[in-house]
């Protein structure tokens, strides 16, 4: 690799941490990205509300009663891709087990995160069981 250029997985991971910026959740903001197997990028995504959703202010307060209904960056990011398209999803957090399923649904062989979520670690056997790569890469 030349000096200074980063790899594909950096960069999808990079592209993911700045979409993650667009969330609105006070929380936990979180970003994901896919690649293709031309490396393009066919997708990025964060986790928030359903699109056009206007909620009060005391809705973002209480953390455990809004949590289900977020949708998940993973989620978002898949309902704009087909399966067999990706190559490579990179996500901020380590994908929980709902979304390492979804992930594995689409044939996803790659996936990058930076972070662990420590509510949830099942994505590692999920990802093992469906042969699918789970790489760390913190930036």
């Amino acid at each position: 690799m030349p000096s200074g250029r980063i790899s594909w997985e950096e960069l999808a991971i990079r592209l993911a941490h700045v979409s993650s910026l667009r969330s609105e959740d006070p929380y936990i903001k979180v970003g994901a990205c896919a690649l293709d197997y031309s490396h393009r990028v066919i997708g990025v995504s964060y986790n928030g509300l359903a699109p056009g959703k206007k909620v009060t202010k005391q809705f973002w307060k209480d953390r455990d009663k809004r949590r289900p209904y977020m949708i998940h960056a993973e989620a978002n990011l898949l309902s704009l891709i087909k399966r067999n398209e990706c190559k490579i999803l990179a996500c901020t957090l380590l994908p929980c087990s709902c979304c390492a399923s979804m992930i594995s649904a689409y044939n996803i062989k790659h996936v990058v995160f930076s972070d662990i979520y420590n509510r949830d670690t099942k994505a590692f056997d999920i990802f093992k069981f469906n042969g699918v790569k789970c790489t760390q890469l913190k930036i």
